[in-house]
């Protein structure tokens, strides 16, 4: 179902209730497709099995020892100084 913001936000309640029942729930904002409300039990589907930032960032490629060394030798103070 389609709700229109101010109806959603006026009806929030319904709008969740409705999510839990009957499925994904569309906003609207001036005619345009803007959020969608789902039940906690449809997010959990979605992202099942997808892994996260964290897990893509600690899977990354590893590290050589020359980029190792390179990270650790750079400057530890700040690049431009701040004037106050």
């Amino acid at each position: 179902m389609e709700w229109q913001l101010q109806d959603a936000k006026n009806q929030f309640s319904k709008v969740v209730q409705k999510a839990r029942k009957e499925g994904p729930q569309i906003v609207t904002l001036r005619g345009e497709r803007t959020a969608v409300v789902l039940s906690a039990r449809d997010y959990d589907a979605l992202r099942a099995g997808r892994p996260t930032l964290v897990d893509d960032l600690l899977d990354g490629p590893p590290w050589d020892d020359e980029l190792a060394d390179a990270i650790g030798a750079r400057a530890k103070t700040p690049s431009r100084s701040v004037a106050f």
